[in-house]
């Protein structure tokens, strides 16, 4: 057995041609001392241990981001152990540290840094997908098969493989979706056409293939699957494109009008490890940029970063008028096994939003969905419409949504933001006391949505205090808050004794004994005017 030790090594592969194949922007070159010609030979991440040899790899550092000091260090120890570049994390809007960029000068390694907005196992995905599809476009395959070149490269290998194979060919992605074809001759079936004019497997087909079992077969296998003609259709092959255990896509060789060559087969193995890294610099792309437009959102919607930045980065202009949608689910906090009929409602949401209007833009975050409305000036409805849309007609849908301000631009959407979760944490409130509404804008709710305001500013003065208010609820609430829910009904109901107890559902009698323990034990005398406010404050905030 040869040892893994005694393997040629890789050939390299020049930074340049790495870097060409990122057309997602997720990696920038800061400095490169050798030149963008240095040769790669391998990804490897910086804390795998001093084991392993560097010689040639570009070195991911996990620790430590580009703008802090202490970076210097990886990028010297990567260095010493040859690695050809290290691959720090960026910080947007923050430069690189100086003693950063030194430390790669003076060592003679390529500094690179990844986007904020894309993660290590993606980056690590890319640049190995880079060397193998450059070395893939190295190999002499053939005259026009190549996996090397820009963003038609896989309808390139499909007019390859179609050569090749003397078949038609589609190359498809896990959803069915094609993502290339070769040309479609004059014999072509019609499923082929159909499938090719819709961009999909047409669904009645995607059955079929499901009750066959053909599906299950075809993500499984490593090896190429034949179906025979039939009265429906030619002659087919058909090859999972796999990255290791992961699958990627299919490839798909009908026979259009003529049989396939004897070697289809062995072709179409070759076009599977060729369309790998094909496919995987594909999804990077897409994944890349809605991971993006995810974290521009999200920086928008809760105020973290430069607005204007975000909404261009989102396609919204930043002047134009806006308003934001919450909606979350009616019982917070709901256990997430069984079959979570939030989390449907949820995903239902998110597709009525998304089609509400072309402008719009969603963010599922956890258990909440926020929406971004652009709207037109005075449409200060606009928001409340689609917030009694996403509530659904009635109580089973079980969303709570707010509809927070039209802000006049990029700058006052976290204050709609911020707004429209205030009105659902007052909707979930009233509905704990039995009321139906369950989709509001700041007009719907009235004088509540400025006390949810107090008691938020009043919390930290609360929590910061002491007294026999405070002795009361703390010792109260841990034997169970059977004196604070008595309280909270008295003042609810103006200090009408009877009227309070018939929502407790005691004696008035047994009221009024409890609000003497209040005065006798704790010292707390609801006829003084202050006492009582304290009181309300108190027990507001105590939920």
């Amino acid at each position: 057995m040869t040892s893994r030790a005694s393997l040629p090594p890789e050939p390299s592969v020049a930074l340049r041609e790495v870097l060409a194949f990122d057309d997602g922007g997720s990696l920038r070159l800061l400095l490169a001392p050798a030149g963008r010609e240095v040769g790669v030979r391998g990804v490897a991440v910086g804390d795998e241990g001093p084991a392993r040899p560097l010689d040639g790899c570009l070195v991911l550092v996990t620790g430590p981001p580009a703008s802090a000091p202490e970076a210097a260090g990886p990028v010297r120890e990567a260095a010493r152990r040859g690695a050809a570049g290290v691959v720090l994390r960026a910080v947007e809007g923050v430069a690189a540290a100086p003693q950063v960029v030194a430390a790669a000068e003076e060592a003679g390694v390529a500094l690179l840094v990844r986007a904020e907005w894309a993660d290590w196992t993606d980056t690590a995905a890319l640049l190995r997908s880079a060397l193998a599809c450059v070395r893939a476009g190295r190999d002499e395959v053939g005259a026009g098969w190549t996996a090397a070149g820009g963003p038609e490269s896989l309808s390139a290998l499909a007019a390859a493989v179609a050569e090749y194979t003397g078949g038609s060919i589609t190359i498809e992605d896990t959803r069915l979706r094609v993502l290339a074809h070769s040309a479609t001759g004059p014999d072509a079936d019609a499923l082929r056409r159909s499938t090719i004019l819709g961009g999909r497997v047409p669904e009645w087909r995607v059955a079929e293939l499901r009750r066959s079992g053909m599906l299950r077969t075809l993500w499984t296998s490593r090896e190429v699957i034949h179906r025979a003609a039939d009265a429906e259709g030619p002659e087919r092959l058909v090859i999972a494109v796999r990255s290791g255990p992961e699958v990627l896509g299919s490839i798909w060789v009908a026979g259009d009008g003529r049989p396939l060559r004897p070697d289809a087969p062995a072709a179409l193995r070759r076009a599977a490890e060729v369309a790998a890294p094909l496919l995987v610099r594909r999804r990077l792309r897409e994944s890349g940029a809605a991971r993006r437009s995810e974290l521009a959102l999200r920086g928008l919607l809760y105020g973290d970063g430069d607005a204007r930045t975000h909404a261009w980065s989102l396609g919204v202009s930043p002047d134009a008028a806006c308003a934001v949608v919450v909606a979350e689910p009616l019982v917070a906090g709901a256990p997430a096994a069984g079959p979570a009929p939030d989390a449907r409602a949820l995903d239902v949401a998110a597709l009525q939003a998304a089609t509400y209007r072309p402008s719009v833009r969603v963010l599922r975050d956890g258990g909440r969905l926020l929406v971004l409305l652009p709207v037109d000036a005075g449409a200060e409805r606009g928001a409340a419409a689609l917030a009694r849309e996403l509530a659904g007609q009635g109580r089973d849908a079980g969303l709570l949504a707010g509809a927070g301000p039209v802000a006049a631009g990029a700058a006052g959407v976290r204050g709609s933001c911020e707004e429209a979760l205030l009105i659902v944490r007052v909707l979930r409130e009233r509905a704990g006391a039995g009321c139906a509404l369950r989709a509001a804008d700041a007009a719907d709710v009235g004088p509540s949505l400025d006390v949810a305001r107090v008691l938020d500013a009043a919390r930290p003065v609360w929590e910061a205090g002491r007294g026999p208010v405070h002795d009361l609820i703390r010792t109260d609430l841990a034997a169970g808050g059977e004196l604070v829910r008595s309280l909270a009904a008295y003042l609810d109901a103006s200090g009408d004794v009877a009227r309070a107890a018939a929502r407790l559902v005691v004696h008035p009698n047994t009221l009024r004994y409890r609000l003497r323990r209040a005065r006798d034990r704790y010292g707390v005398d609801l006829d003084d005017p202050d006492t009582r406010l304290l009181v309300t404050l108190a027990v507001r905030l105590s939920g």
